[in-house]
């Protein structure tokens, strides 16, 4: 049994996919936004810049932690009403982390993690059960979106912290903007709340999925590509810095990283709904994204050319995972349960990867180990893709 979606008119459908993109929007940009002004932050707070690097950890450990209740939240309230939740806590913490003491800092980065964590989870399961036969070309649309909004809070941080008179707290607080716009638009929608059904309420998949070794491939997968994501867009900054790139440009390059995750999103729909199954392409991708990092290790005067391939790659790698989430499940519900696990499990190992990055520069000097314990990571991605890509459900 599925959970029963509400019935839509053309109108509400659109009004729908508007609420989703903009909920897109709210997922990644208020955390991927910090890295080029982890500098600014250990400059003017005092803390270390170990310390800074846990402002990129905290809301991964938040993914970690509140993924698997996210799926329970959307059994209980509903997932329209739980989405509404996730954007309040989202907005509240961007607000909490711009106050001004570093403990809301660190509290506000959590809070946010955690409202982020609620949206990831869910999402893929309201795509599933609203829109089946579109899964591919819309989990692209969305991350098109959220990808433009990581591009945009990443251009501007540094031209808003250096405006006369302002400072990083202005930059942080600049995300606030997603939440709020995703609210207005997320708000006529808490009507159409539907129940499910007892059986559902029962969570009987829940303990399937985690004895599935089709799931633990998708989750290997997913866990693989935010590991390497996030730990390049953490020290993305730093690694150009330290290559002797200014401080602006470092910038204006993470922004293009972000870009560059949007474009797979117009290609990768269409091509899936083509293919019988997904094994090619997640192994191209992988590759691909394993080339980027070790063009930037070995070259990276030609920076411009690895931050794109890097940003198109793990952009892609990153749909590839979302939509297997669709794919490998047989319903909405059982798509939350997968969801929740490897995102639990995904963001707990991704969560690891930028302080052992930081940890692998302190004692070297350099970030090619990070780079190269990178690019061995996107092997094995390749080869967990070739698993979780084949056609068949869970």
């Amino acid at each position: 049994m599925t959970m029963i979606a509400p019935m839509r008119t053309l109108g509400g459908q659109g009004l729908l996919l508007t609420g989703i993109l903009l909920i897109a929007s709210t997922l990644r940009a208020p955390i991927t936004g910090v890295a080029p002004m982890l500098g600014m932050i250990s400059e003017t707070s005092g803390i270390s810049a170990a310390e800074a690097g846990i402002l990129t950890t905290l809301p991964l450990l938040a993914f970690a932690a509140i993924s698997p209740v996210a799926a329970v939240l959307g059994r209980e309230w509903g997932i329209e009403r739980s989405l509404f939740g996730a954007l309040l806590v989202i907005a509240a913490g961007i607000a909490l982390r711009s106050s001004g003491p570093v403990w809301a800092l660190f509290a506000g980065t959590a809070t946010i993690g955690a409202g982020i964590a609620v949206g990831n989870v869910l999402l893929p399961s309201l795509l599933k059960r609203d829109f089946p036969t579109r899964i591919a070309s819309l989990t692209g649309a969305y991350a098109i979106t959220s990808a433009l909004a990581q591009a945009l809070a990443s251009v501007v941080a540094i031209p808003l912290a250096q405006i006369p008179g302002s400072n990083w707290h202005l930059s942080l607080a600049s995300t606030l903007i997603f939440p709020l716009v995703a609210l207005i638009a997320w708000a006529p929608h808490l009507g159409a709340h539907s129940a499910p059904t007892v059986e559902l309420a029962s969570s009987p998949h829940r303990g399937r999925i985690w004895h599935s070794l089709l799931a633990w491939q998708v989750t290997g997968f997913l866990g693989l590509t935010s590991l390497v994501f996030y730990i390049i867009v953490g020290w993305l900054p730093a690694i150009l810095v330290q290559a002797s790139y200014p401080a602006a440009t470092a910038g204006t390059l993470h922004g293009v990283l972000q870009l560059a995750t949007a474009l797979p999103g117009l290609i990768l729909g269409p091509m899936v709904r083509r293919m019988k199954d997904q094994r090619g392409i997640a192994i191209a991708v992988s590759l691909a994204t394993c080339v980027s990092l070790l063009g930037l290790w070995q070259c990276p005067s030609l920076a411009m050319l690895w931050v794109a391939l890097f940003g198109f790659g793990a952009g892609a790698a990153f749909i590839l995972g979302l939509t297997f989430v669709s794919l490998r499940t047989s319903h909405s519900h059982q798509a939350a349960a997968l969801s929740g696990m490897a995102q639990c499990l995904g963001y707990s190992l991704a969560a690891a990867g930028p302080p052992l990055a930081g940890l692998a520069h302190d004692a070297t000097g350099g970030w090619e180990v990070a780079l190269a314990c990178c690019a061995v990571a996107t092997v094995l991605m390749a080869v967990l893709g070739r698993s979780a890509g084949r056609a068949a459900t869970i």
